[in-house]
């Protein structure tokens, strides 16, 4: 018996609905995350478009609580200028990341300093030694006043 399109067409509707509820159940993504994933799929894109849709409606896929998953996951690791443009990367809008990194201002210098301890524990003999604590500070995505404060050991702001 030969196949039609439109027989063919709801097996892989639910083909694409159970992969993204598996892709979305291991981990929180982004729409754009799983929109590249699911496109692997063969799917169309109105059908990815419209099924991302749905979830978004029923709350199961939500930018913002990745956004913010993610930044707990790694802000013990990365300052807000890495945070912000890993979260650029995987499509989250720019009043997403204000909004969430808003939040997480306060804690940015003790980040550093705590990032700073375990690297290297000792401030800087000597010139050479404070540039290469201050690089790998703003490799970490720290922002420049926080890096000094951590580095000249002040309070900071």
């Amino acid at each position: 018996m030969k196949s039609t399109p439109e027989l063919d067409a709801e097996p892989k509707t639910a083909d694409l609905r159970q992969r993204a509820l598996s892709l979305l159940a291991r981990r929180e993504h982004s729409r754009a995350e799983l929109e590249r994933k699911l496109g692997h799929t063969g799917s169309a894109a109105g059908d990815i478009a419209s099924l991302l849709d749905e979830f978004e409606q029923k709350n199961w896929l939500s930018d913002r609580r990745f956004a913010e998953s993610y930044v707990a996951d790694h802000r013990a690791r990365a300052g807000s200028v890495k945070l912000a443009y890993d979260l650029r990367q995987r499509g989250i809008s720019d009043h997403i990341i204000e909004a969430v990194l808003g939040e997480n201002r306060d804690s940015e210098l003790e980040r550093a300093r705590e990032v700073w301890q375990k690297k290297f524990g000792s401030p800087p003999a000597d010139a050479a030694e404070k540039a290469r604590q201050m690089r790998f500070l703003q490799s970490r995505g720290f922002m420049a006043g926080t890096i000094r404060c951590v580095i000249n050991g002040t309070g900071g702001d």
